[in-house]
């Protein structure tokens, strides 16, 4: 049996990467602990934490090709920041 296919817009595409990035940039941001936590207690379980989700999230923004895996793989050294706000 074939996968299925989606197929989206490129302004949604787009906008779906923005959203996944914000999530990703938010659960790593100043409220870690908490988040984390929260997290931890609606999974119930032990083996996928913060970290993995978003490791998940980049790899799906990476897939939409709204990064360039920068998120996802990390910067190559010596390499310059793409210039996108990361706040």
């Amino acid at each position: 049996m074939p996968a299925p296919q989606a197929h989206l817009d490129l302004v949604d595409a787009a906008e779906l990467g923005e959203l996944l990035t914000f999530i990703s940039q938010w659960l790593g941001g100043t409220d870690h602990a908490q988040l984390a936590a929260s997290f931890g207690r609606f999974m119930g379980i032990q083996g996928y934490d913060l970290a993995d989700l978003r490791t998940d999230l980049a790899r799906f923004t990476f897939l939409l090709g709204h990064d360039d895996g920068e998120q996802l793989f990390g910067r190559d050294e010596g390499e310059q920041p793409s210039g996108r706000d990361e706040d």
